[in-house]
């Protein structure tokens, strides 16, 4: 008889005791089929499950949407770090994904934990008058309605995100596009999601992260994006003064909080961070 690991619930990047991104944890001494874990993955509904295992001095690991796997999750990854830290206690975990190594760090307490992950490198390029009018027509939103400041660009902090900056916190309350139209946009470029932003201050941002690619409309969290961003803006020499802090998910009743601290060598890994707590088993 096969033997049935328990998957545990955590929302990551919590504003406090509220909101969060849910992940799935599956920790095993080795990982499932492929096939399981994507069944695991679908079953579970969350935007990610991620799936991890000993190896070396640390752990592999793999991450799995409801409809298919992602190159890197950062919730997903916090929540990782969360359970490690409960299970193992408090440190350092060294983590091989499918194509680099990342670390998390993990400080439990009695209602969750603290963690950070460190992303992989990062880097950024334009994004393409034609791409960008494509977006923008998912989303209904015109050339008016971005932000010069921060020029479209596709980044990447271990995964590829299309980042678009809105002028107002009120153009990014009203986003709104139909799924199929996404899931293809975002396939056939290759993006994890479509990141938008409002800079409230150079140092505060609001965000909404699309994730057709994945089956789900939107992530009220997104670490892998958020790593994107900080390494983007660290590219377009923007004033973030060694760090920045991400408000998510408010338009969808789920508050989520991530810090993310941008060191000054171009390309070098971003330190995402933010708090966890337990949703069950």
């Amino acid at each position: 008889m096969q033997t049935i690991t328990k998957v545990h619930k955590v929302a990551a990047f919590t504003a406090g005791e509220q909101g969060g991104n849910p992940a799935g944890v599956m920790i095993r001494a080795a990982l499932p089929e492929e096939p399981a874990m994507q069944r695991i993955a679908t079953e579970m509904g969350y935007s990610e499950t991620v799936f991890a295992a000993p190896h070396e001095d640390g752990w592999r690991v793999r991450y799995f949407s409801p409809d298919g796997e992602v190159p890197f999750c950062g919730h997903a990854t916090i929540a990782l770090g969360a359970v490690l830290a409960q299970q193992n206690g408090d440190g350092i975990f060294p983590l091989t994904t499918n194509h680099t190594r990342v670390t998390v760090e993990g400080r439990a307490h009695a209602n969750g934990a603290h963690a950070a992950l460190q992303s992989p490198a990062t880097h950024s390029s334009p994004a393409t008058p034609a791409l960008v009018q494509e977006a923008l027509a998912l989303f209904g939103y015109t050339l008016a309605d971005l932000d010069d400041r921060i020029p479209p660009a596709v980044a990447n902090g271990g995964a590829h995100h299309l980042i678009l900056a809105l002028k107002s916190r009120d153009k990014l309350r009203a986003m709104r596009y139909e799924l199929a139209a996404g899931r293809e946009l975002m396939r056939r470029h290759g993006f994890a999601t479509i990141s938008l932003i409002y800079a409230e201050t150079p140092q505060r941002f609001h965000a909404r992260n699309a994730f057709a690619s994945g089956g789900v409309y939107e992530d009220p969290a997104t670490g892998a994006a958020a790593a994107a961003l900080a390494g983007y803006l660290r590219d377009l020499d923007w004033p973030h003064g060694g760090a920045i802090e991400i408000i998510q998910g408010e338009d969808m009743g789920a508050p989520c909080h991530l810090q993310a601290q941008i060191p000054v060598e171009q390309g070098s890994s971003i330190r995402v961070a933010g708090s966890a707590r337990w949703l069950g088993e």
